[in-house]
């Protein structure tokens, strides 16, 4: 099937990703953009189109590629406002996130996914990168498939309407070595060899990747990481970790191995291109230079990392390097990637108190195609011909966003715009989100209120 999408404007992702201070005249928009889909791809893409050519899928605003979520927990949805309350710590959090883990089932876990997943086509992503590691049944007893979770959440994405890439999470420890307490014994398949063998068994099918993740240091032994390494390498899978989010675990590291987390890491073979470090928050100068000498990315969740009180992380230092860097909404304390991404630059700007370390076009990148690359998707995430048909349109009338310059849309949706500005989802060349509504989940906030409150009854 052939049919083409007209927008009123786009961003093509051509000009120079650089750091530092914007170009003069602002991020370049091509207005008049016809996008020609056939069999779910782009097959062109054509400028200085000034009219709607005739039976085409009008798109007015800014129209970006679709947004990459490269770092979820679907179920930590189930904790916005409830975590507000009261003062503490990431340890704090982490114990009533653990309630909510132990009370999920394969179908409930399935219905508040697909709430989730549905929240963020309407935020404009196109792609999840799924942290997966809620494996079996309270106790830790395998379901009688083994996959139930894993199945749970690929099969609520596609009801979404969004592609997903699963990392599957290995979590053997509750911490250098020691097994792992009754909360952490649903995350647990007793070693990593055993973790494989369960995580071999997940296929991949059309809108869905398989990858794999080291959930920590603590949470992987030492002499373990390889095979994880081995099982993503011999795939040539996407391979994520959460590194040095606490300093905690930094200094439980030093005292278990005498080494630093990322130094761990590249001693076991896990750093490298394929390789995303969520977080990097509390780095050496050694760890940056070694994140980013291997190319390994790094994926910053800026809401999250605010809402947790864990710090801000060396972005800037880490790109420099040679860190991709890629955004996700992690906790979902929030699921707006623009807010990501303008959070990045701004947590940056109070850190050494300058302005413009990224331009928006900088930062639209790391949004969009790094952050489909980290999810194992190198060919998204642009608006090109071959990508997929997968894009996303903000409204430029908005409070938000409307002003009389339409060649700064970019700057003003990066910096000013959030999800409730999203107008269309298109994925595979399907509208997922048209005129702000969904169009396979009929109520999100009812399928969110529901699933949620399941939970906490």
């Amino acid at each position: 099937m052939r049919l083409t999408y007209w927008c009123e404007h786009a961003w093509l992702g051509t000009v120079p990703q650089a750091l530092g201070s914007a170009p003069a005249g602002g991020t370049p928009i091509e207005p008049g953009v016809a996008l020609d889909v056939a069999d779910g791809r782009l097959a062109a893409v054509r400028t200085g189109v000034d009219t709607p050519p005739p039976g085409a899928e009008i798109l007015r605003g800014l129209t970006l590629p679709g947004l990459a979520n490269a770092h979820s927990h679907a179920f930590h949805r189930a904790l916005r406002g409830t975590v507000q309350v009261g003062s503490g710590t990431f340890w704090t959090w982490r114990e009533t996130m653990y309630q909510v883990a132990s009370r999920l089932t394969p179908d409930s876990y399935h219905a508040l996914a697909r709430a989730v997943y549905a929240e963020m086509a309407l935020a404009g992503i196109t792609a999840v990168g799924e942290f997966h590691y809620l494996h079996h049944a309270p106790g830790g007893v395998p379901y009688a498939d083994p996959n139930a979770m894993g199945e749970a959440l690929i099969a609520a994405a596609g009801e979404a309407g969004i592609r997903i890439t699963l990392l599957d999470t290995a979590y053997l420890s509750s911490g250098f070595g020691a097994a792992p307490d009754r909360h952490q014994l649903r995350f647990s398949d007793g070693t990593a060899e055993a973790w494989a063998e369960r995580a071999a068994a997940l296929k991949e099918r059309d809108g869905v990747r398989i990858g794999a993740a080291v959930h920590s240091v603590r949470a992987v032994p030492a002499d373990q990481l390889a095979t994880v390494a081995r099982w993503a390498a011999d795939r040539d899978a996407p391979l994520h970790v959460h590194l040095s989010e606490q300093t905690a675990e930094n200094d439980a590291c030093l005292a278990a191995h005498g080494r630093t987390p990322t130094r761990l890491l590249a001693d076991h073979g896990v750093l490298g291109p394929r390789t995303t470090g969520v977080h990097n928050t509390h780095l050496t100068d050694e760890d940056i230079a070694l994140l980013g000498g291997s190319g390994t990315g790094t994926c910053m969740c800026p809401t999250t990392e605010r809402d947790l009180a864990d710090g801000i992380g060396p972005a800037l230092a880490l790109q420099r390097a040679g860190s991709p860097l890629s955004l996700g909404s992690d906790s979902h304390a929030v699921i707006d990637l623009l807010e990501e991404a303008r959070a990045m630059e701004l947590d940056e700007r109070l850190r050494s108190r300058t302005r413009g370390h990224w331009t928006a076009a900088a930062l639209l990148r790391a949004a969009t195609a790094d952050g489909h690359a980290a999810l194992g998707r190198p060919d998204a995430g642009r608006l090109e011909a071959g990508a997929p048909a997968d894009f996303t349109t903000i409204a430029l009338d908005t409070v938000r966003t409307a002003g009389p310059v339409p060649r700064l849309a970019a700057e003003t949706v990066v910096f000013a715009a959030s999800a409730a500005d999203v107008r269309h989802t298109v994925v595979g060349g399907r509208h997922v989100v048209r005129d702000g509504a969904h169009a396979l989940v009929p109520d999100v906030a009812r399928a969110l209120r529901d699933s949620i409150a399941a939970l906490h009854a």
